[in-house]
């Protein structure tokens, strides 16, 4: 039995949106959760739920074998847990870092708690704060296994899919940023997309219909791109490269006929011509990605 199914305690230090939701979600469940935020008043709440309202983050800390950290990047957590008070409470006591930052900034961290006897995992939300406490949540970790199949029936408190992607700090946070480059060139890709569709008279909600039968075609492009990657085939047969940038061009002409900044597009664009200027043009787009590694 691990020690933290008998004391059933943990502490959420980070009371926005998303510290909020995890904060109630181990209420929900039935464990005494104590949460402190360095902006006073975001607690009222989660206290009248009965949650347990720290005076400061040594007290936070010292309160539970776990403290779950959820701020808004590393620099603010630096800013509370390494404080010399802080640090030693925190010895021989669990981090679960849930804040998003650099796979590097977590593999410092990780060695300074190490250095100061914390037992650190490092992790990543990758779903919206609603989605906390339900079927739909997703978590991702990285750290010392051991560790983390130790506090995982507290973590379980928070709902959905938990998965440990190995004993490196940082891959976690590496996860993360790649994932959310995906989502955040996305949605600068649709509201482009929105700005010319409307410049050209269609709705955003007429274009809305068609946008999902856009996004349903990639999730096995994904797989299908992620093999050409890794195995560097880079097949062009379906649509080569040669040919992709001949639209690009078209979605820059157009939109900066209207006045719309096209910048991405150009940039995506300037990409691709290099790829040919290579003597890749019958190559498919996924090309790109060598051509982004290099170094130098």
């Amino acid at each position: 039995m691990s020690v933290y199914e008998d004391q059933s305690a943990v502490t959420v230090i980070g009371l926005g949106p998303m510290g909020r939701a995890l904060a109630g979600a181990f209420l929900d469940a039935g464990l005494r959760t104590t949460v402190w935020n360095r902006t006073a008043g975001r607690d009222t709440e989660l206290v009248a739920r009965g949650a347990l309202r720290a005076a400061s983050a040594r007290e936070a800390v010292a309160a539970s074998p776990l403290t779950v950290v959820c701020v808004v990047n590393y620099d603010a957590a630096d800013a509370v847990l390494r404080q010399d008070e802080v640090a030693a409470e925190l010895k021989g006591r669990t981090v679960v870092q849930l804040s998003a930052d650099t796979a590097a900034r977590a593999r410092d961290l990780g060695e300074w708690a190490d250095r100061h006897g914390i037992r650190y995992l490092d992790g990543a939300i990758m779903t919206a704060a609603p989605s906390i406490g339900t079927d739909s949540a997703v978590f991702l970790y990285s750290g010392p296994l051991g560790l983390y199949e130790e506090v995982r029936g507290v973590l379980d408190a928070l709902g959905g899919t938990h998965t440990h992607l190995g004993e490196d700090i940082g891959r976690a946070a590496a996860y993360d940023l790649a994932l959310l480059d995906i989502f955040w060139t996305s949605m600068s890709g649709y509201a482009h997309a929105l700005a010319l569709a409307q410049a050209e008279g269609v709705t955003p909600r007429e274009l809305a219909r068609f946008a999902q039968g856009i996004a349903a075609i990639l999730p096995p492009l994904f797989e299908e791109f992620a093999a050409d990657v890794e195995d560097g085939t880079y097949s062009g047969e379906i649509n080569p490269v040669t040919s992709a940038v001949s639209t690009m061009s078209h979605i820059v002409h157009a939109s900066e006929a209207h006045g719309i900044d096209a910048s991405v597009m150009r940039a995506t664009e300037g990409l691709a011509r290099r790829v040919i200027g290579l003597g890749h043009g019958q190559d498919g787009f996924m090309r790109v990605t060598e051509l982004l590694g290099r170094r130098g």
